[in-house]
């Protein structure tokens, strides 16, 4: 579930098939104004999320650990900008 906390959208991807986790990140991630915050929980390193977000939308989003595991990790994603995006998708980032 996406929630707000203080203009912080949170997802608890733990939650959330896995088949649907990177469409509903993905999907909230867009639609992120520059300044605003998605926090992630996840029971794993998303570091394959952090890869694909440098290689793809390099310079649109700030990437921060909150917590490490070893069960728990929490990541804070920032939207910086929108412009430049480099994948193929059509959308408005």
């Amino acid at each position: 579930m996406t929630e707000t906390l203080d203009d912080v959208l949170t997802i608890d991807v733990r939650e959330i098939p896995g088949a649907q986790r990177h469409p509903r990140i993905f999907g909230t991630l867009e639609r992120l104004e520059p300044g605003q915050v998605l926090q992630i929980t996840v029971d794993h390193d998303p570091v394959p999320l952090y890869y694909h977000l440098e290689n793809h939308f390099n310079g649109l989003f700030g990437w921060q650990y909150l917590e490490r595991g070893p069960q728990l990790w929490k990541v804070e994603i920032k939207r910086l900008k929108h412009e430049g995006c480099t994948c193929s998708c059509g959308g408005n980032h």
